[in-house]
């Protein structure tokens, strides 16, 4: 018990309490910590930390889409002390009533401490900008960049402004997995949000001439230079270990077993309006017509395909909607530098993922295994991605949920669930069996207050859902 240290809320795993007590004096400091490995912890115990030392009053929190709903909904009723009195907004550009309240009631705050979270895209418009610097003018704050992948680009107006913004903070964190093993110049504005002294390079193009390959080309009468390997990255590793903690799951010994994460996405206005008028249609049935539970599980999947991004029509055709699934998808896997597997239900968005993965990470990336392909191609996939070298599996838990071992990946994420218990069982267990000696991860990306994510709550609670529905309360899931 560490209790005699500090008063945590949640007891720290070893690796989560070396990384505090190295980092929670810092001004600036990098937790490289591979996902599921408890990043967000550490950030919140050095918040309560300072914040009972006087040392801030204000936790500023810069998160992708598909992550900053996690932080208040999650990470801060588990993690944050008791003892600490605070209030939290979200920025919003367009914020509803009650958002707008806790806005302007954080501006106000008196001796509580104060957390605000941002999604990272407000810093691409001048309004979330110009927000960002009003309040932190008025604060003492620990800023942090969750993903910090997402400022990897130097010369991007959003990367630009967010480092500025970070000067005006008294403590500076970034939090991302392991830092060089893609691409080592992406380390270079990251750091310079920390401190532009970690890496001692006053300029971008300094920075890659000292640990880029590069040769000149020549195309179309225009020549330029073009990156080909890394160099010096032993220096480099040398350089990080003086402001960052480095950890992957495969160190964390005491970690459980199995490890679950939510990565929440909003809706569209497109979704929004379609699910609206499917949810109406579905309770005007509900209230004029004798529902069989096979119909009704047919109006709820009709509200579940919405969230994923597709309607299929009575024909069998699948119409797209734009939605934000995919790009949460594609932030997760660029934080992902082991083996993972993709579940998904339906095949409208197999085919999304397999194609975005493709382009994102390469084509020889990624196998798939679902109706469409041959029985040839999965016997191929399967041994390709147990021994070879893709790192994506991309599945249906009804074809590839049974039987198979792919204990090879420690990562787990469900794009979409079925209703079926079992297809959710069995598709925990395909890598988390005999010869799996690491612990698993499993994330499920999922919209709140919707069917969605109903069915997910269901599953983890192990509840039969076609029984669920079989009464009068199956209405409940439509509102």
């Amino acid at each position: 018990m560490h209790s005699n240290i500090y008063p945590f809320k949640t007891e720290p795993f070893a690796h989560q309490l070396k990384a505090w007590e190295l980092s929670k004096d810092k001004e600036s400091f990098a937790l490289f910590m591979e996902m599921g490995t408890g990043k967000s912890k550490v950030i919140l115990d050095t918040a309560a930390y300072l914040y009972d030392k006087g040392s801030i009053d204000t936790l500023l929190i810069i998160a992708p889409k598909g992550a900053y709903r996690n932080w208040h909904l999650n990470e801060i009723p588990t993690h944050l002390p008791d003892h600490i009195i605070y209030r939290y907004a979200i920025w919003s550009a367009s914020p509803r009533k009650k958002e707008k309240m806790y806005l302007n009631d954080i501006v106000r705050a008196g001796d509580e401490l104060r957390i605000v979270i941002m999604n990272v895209e407000a810093f691409s418009s001048s309004k979330g900008v110009k927000w960002a610097t009003s309040f932190l003018n008025t604060s003492r704050a620990m800023m942090v960049i969750d993903e910090s992948t997402t400022i990897k680009t130097p010369g991007a107006n959003r990367t630009k402004a967010i480092i500025k913004l970070g000067r005006m903070a008294k403590y500076r964190r970034i939090l991302t997995g392991e830092p060089v093993t893609r691409d080592p110049l992406d380390l270079y504005s990251q750091c310079d949000f920390l401190d532009e002294v970690h890496l001692g390079f006053s300029s971008f193009y300094s920075f890659r001439n000292r640990y880029a390959i590069m040769v000149n080309m020549n195309l179309g009468g225009r020549s330029f230079k073009k990156v080909t390997g890394f160099q010096r990255t032993d220096e480099l590793n040398d350089i990080l270990r003086g402001f960052s903690f480095r950890v992957k799951k495969d160190d964390c010994l005491d970690l459980p077993k199995k490890t679950y994460q939510y990565r929440h996405v909003d809706l569209t206005k497109e979704q929004e309006k379609a699910y609206q008028e499917m949810k109406d249609l579905c309770l005007t049935k509900a209230d004029n017509e004798l529902i069989t539970v096979p119909n009704k599980l047919s109006m709820l999947s009709k509200l579940h395909q919405i969230t994923c991004g597709h309607l299929i029509d009575n024909d069998g055709n699948s119409h797209y909607i734009k939605n934000n699934r995919i790009s949460a998808l594609l932030e997760l896997t660029q934080e992902i530098d082991n083996k993972c597997i993709v579940w998904a239900c339906y095949r409208a968005d197999l085919r999304t993922i397999a194609e975005k993965l493709r382009e994102q990470h390469g084509t020889d990336m990624v196998v798939e295994y679902w109706g469409d392909t041959d029985d040839k191609q999965r016997k191929e996939n399967i041994e390709g991605f147990m021994k070879g070298k893709p790192r994506f599996f991309v599945a249906n838990p009804a074809t590839a949920g049974f039987g198979l071992n792919l204990q090879v990946a420690n990562t787990v994420i469900y794009y979409s669930n079925s209703y079926n218990l079992e297809h959710r069982l069995q598709s925990e267990d395909r890598c988390h069996r005999i010869g799996q000696t690491k612990n698993v991860h499993y994330i499920d990306i999922t919209t709140l207050g919707t069917v969605d994510n109903k069915i997910i709550k269901s599953l983890k609670a192990k509840k039969d859902i076609a029984r669920q529905v079989m009464g009068d309360q199956w209405k409940e899931w439509l509102r």
